[in-house]
This record gives C-alpha cells, structure tokens and sequence, in this order.
C-alpha cells in the first residue's frame, strides 16, 4: 500500500479546528504534522479544503425485504452512493424472524455484503422475541461477531413490532453484555387502529400516512422506552427523532441520569408533512417512518443537536423506487414500502443547512456526522476521529462548493430524490477508506468487496479502557 501525504488542509475533529499535513501508511494515519516532508509515494494538495473523519451512518437499510418488495440499493449502489457523500461506515440492521436462529440472519446479512461493499460497515441486530434460545445466543453473537447493539420495533404491528415485555427483557440482557438496545420508538397498536379507522373511511392518501402517526405517539413510546431503560439501568438509543415530544423525554430521561442518546436525520431537519400532500400520488415519495412533521418541530430538533440532547444524524436509508414500488400503495397508504433515499446526502445536507445557517459549529458537525456514532457503536478511535493510529478515514471537503441535488446526478439506485433542487454549499470532493481513495474528485475509484466487516466493541470494554487511560495519566 503506497503511503500518501495530505498537505494544506484544515483538520476538523469533535474537539479541535486546525491547518496539518498527515501522512499515512499501511492503511492508518501515521503521523500528523506540520510543513511535513518526509518520503510519501503521493502527494494530495488539500489547500482550502476542510479534512473530516469519514461519516459514521449508524442507520442504514440495504437489501432489505418489506412490504412485499426489496429496497432499490444493495450493499454494492448504496456504499457507493454513501461514499459519495462522505461516509466510509455504516451500520446497517439485519432483521431476524420469529423462531429463526439469529445466526442464521446475520450470515444472510453477510452474504448480502460480501463482495459488494465499499467502505466498511457493521449490523445491528433486530430482536423480535426473547426466550431461552435468544438469550444463550445473544453472548456469543456479541462476543463473537462483534455485534453490540440490538433493535427493537416498538411500531409495525404484526410485522416487526415487540411487546414491552420483549423490550425489557432485552434491555437487561443487553446491559449484562454491554451491549445498546436501539427503538423505533411509536406506539404501534394506536397506529393499527388508526390506520383502520382512516381506511374504512376511504381516506386512502399518502398524506393519512402521517395523519394516522401523529407526534404525541411517537412521544409517548419514547417517554415508555426511556422509562424502561432506567428501570433496566441499560443503554438505549432512540432513532430517527422527528418531533418534540420525543425530544421532551429524551432531555427529561438525560436530566435524571438515564443513558439515553437520540438521532435525528436530515428529512426531518429540512422537510416537513405538506410533502405528502403533493398531487399526483407524489407524496408517495415521502412515505417514512415515523413520518415527516409540522414544520415547527423542525426547531426542536435543531435546538436538541445544538444543545446536545440529540447526539447523532443517521440517515434512515432505505430506498423504493416511486415507479413499481412506492405505487404498491396506490390507493391505499398503508401499502406504500416506508423509506426513503437519504444516505448520498447526508452530510452535504447538515453542513449547508447546519454550519451553513450558524444552527451548529463545524466541530459539533463532525462529532454528529462521525465521532459520537462512532463512540456510541464501539468504534472509537478507531473510525471517528483524525488521530495518529486511526484508520485513515478521511473525506476532502470543499466548503464552498455548491451543488443542486438531483435524481439526475446522484448515485442511488432510486428513480426519485425527496431533496430534489435543494441547494447545498459545501461538497465532499475526495474519500479515502483505510488510506486508499474510493472517490477522487468526484470520480468512483474504489472496488466492489473492498469493504469490511467490523466487529464493534461492547460498552463496558469501551468504558473500562477509558477509565484505565484515565487512571494511567492521574499516577
């Protein structure tokens, strides 16, 4: 492996903002510096960019069967188009079914990815039922596979949806092996019945999908998992927070000591419910869930990144073509596949619309985008961060590059952009995973397979290494 040297850029991490050259070798970056020269097979002028740790996804969906279809992007469309964006992880879930070894999804979710990802990427695992057999698998699969975070559906009746008593009981599980418990946090038996409530009154458009899945519930079953988790003394994590209630209970659980930790996601920083009302059977492209808000609650979900009461921005990726997917649902909503393309933009979106307008700092960015993703799913420092010993995860920003997002341009396998002709300033124009480029100015270089799986590290084992590294510089 040819060893680089990045020179003139801007190195922005979590913590710092500042001008180094850095060099890297063997695939990590080996030393950090400045006016550096020393013998590099390459040479990479980075004068006026930005040099950001690669984007962390800690919620993406590829290859992966619902509601009588499979999203448009697999491991190799999606990774490629998430690599574009600037993001060189992901962590995407990998469902189980009922009766079913878990082991037998994930090798499924690995035969998935095996020679077509990109960048490198980890699962979650989807927990559906807790019985004896779940629970003698659950150690070996964290200590084994390396798979330290464990979802739960609190939503999708008769699909993917637990009871409470599935939930706790994964959460104690889950606190004795270091490992998360993640939600979708909305009330899933209210939703059936308003779902059939709507249908039997022949309200048949995509705008009843939001309707049917107001705010209040999606507040209520986060304040119900936020509670659970205390009482469990677990690690839970909130995805894709759309509204304030759930941003009420997530700072409410925080203030008295619960570890709860929540993620937003660029759709609902920066569209609201109106999209769904689009003629045509176009609000079909705004099919997701939990849905899109009322515009207002946009400035709560702003106000909890700023604050930190909101820690992460997933993207909730999983792609359905409008043509022969979304119209599964034509007449009738709750037929339209629940997803949307969002993995390509990510980053672009929150630095234009985030640093850009002053709502967060350019550091705050990184930490949202990479490091606490990172920290959060037992990566650290490993991925996360630009330091010595690091993987050599880097993006090359253009902070005043500007681009108009559009399906015509971007590199999902979708035939529709729910950001389309939204203008963003600021462009990833190169990304390197483990010191090798996947995208050169703006240019696929990388390979299909060249992805690899990580196995993440349990909390515990992170929190123990950390106080140890405490200890050692206290003595």
């Amino acid at each position: 492996m040819k060893a680089k040297l990045i020179k003139n850029g801007t190195i922005v991490t979590a913590a710092d903002t500042y001008k180094a050259d850095v060099l890297i070798k063997d695939g990590k970056i080996a030393q950090i510096g400045f006016d550096m020269e020393p013998e590099a097979d390459e040479i990479i002028d980075a004068a006026g960019k930005l040099l950001f740790p690669g984007g962390v996804d800690p919620h993406t969906h590829l290859d992966m069967p619902f509601g009588g279809t499979v999203t448009a992007d697999d491991f190799a469309t999606g990774t490629i188009a998430a690599a574009f964006g600037g993001t060189t992880t992901i962590v995407d879930f990998c469902l189980t079914g009922k009766g079913k070894p878990l082991r037998e999804s994930i090798e499924e979710w690995h035969a998935k990815a095996a020679g077509k990802a990109v960048i490198d990427y980890g699962f979650h695992l989807m927990i559906g039922e807790i019985n004896d057999d779940v629970l003698a698998e659950l150690p070996v699969i964290v200590k084994d596979e390396g798979i330290t975070s464990l979802k739960v559906f609190m939503a999708y009746k008769n699909v993917f949806q637990a009871d409470d008593g599935t939930l706790f009981r994964t959460m104690l599980a889950a606190k004795e092996l270091g490992a998360m418990v993640m939600v979708h946090a909305e009330n899933g038996d209210v939703i059936a019945y308003l779902i059939e409530q709507a249908l039997k009154e022949g309200r048949t458009e995509p705008i009843y999908h939001a309707l049917t899945r107001p705010s209040v519930i999606e507040g209520e079953a986060t304040g119900r998992a936020a509670k659970l988790a205390a009482l469990a003394g677990a690690r839970l994590y909130v995805v894709h927070v759309t509204c304030e209630e759930a941003v009420r209970q997530i700072t409410e659980a925080r203030s008295l000591g619960a570890d709860v930790w929540g993620e937003t996601c660029p759709q609902y920083l920066v569209l609201d419910q109106s999209c769904l009302e689009k003629p045509d059977f176009e609000g079909a492209k705004y099919v997701w869930s939990p849905p899109l808000r009322e515009p207002y609650h946009q400035e709560s979900l702003w106000n909890a990144l700023k604050s930190g009461q909101l820690q992460t921005v997933g993207s909730d990726h999983c792609s359905f073509n409008f043509d022969g997917q979304k119209d599964l649902g034509l007449g009738d909503f709750s037929k339209i596949p629940n997803g949307g393309p969002i993995i390509e933009d990510r980053l672009s979106l929150l630095y234009s619309e985030g640093v850009g307008k002053g709502r967060i700092t350019l550091n705050q960015f990184v930490e949202m985008i990479s490091t606490r993703s990172a920290k959060l799913f037992g990566l650290f420092p490993r991925k996360g961060t630009i330091a010595i010993g690091s993987d050599a995860d880097i993006v090359i920003f253009d902070p005043e590059a500007q681009r108009v997002i559009s399906a015509e341009s971007h590199h999902m396998n979708v035939d529709y952009n729910p950001f389309e002709g939204i203008s963003v300033k600021g462009v990833p124009v190169s990304v390197l995973s483990r010191g090798e480029f996947v995208i050169r100015d703006r240019h696929f270089v990388g390979r299909k397979g060249a992805g690899r799986y990580l196995k993440r590290t349990p909390y515990i084992e992170t929190d123990i290494a950390a106080r140890a590294a405490k200890s050692q510089v206290k003595h």
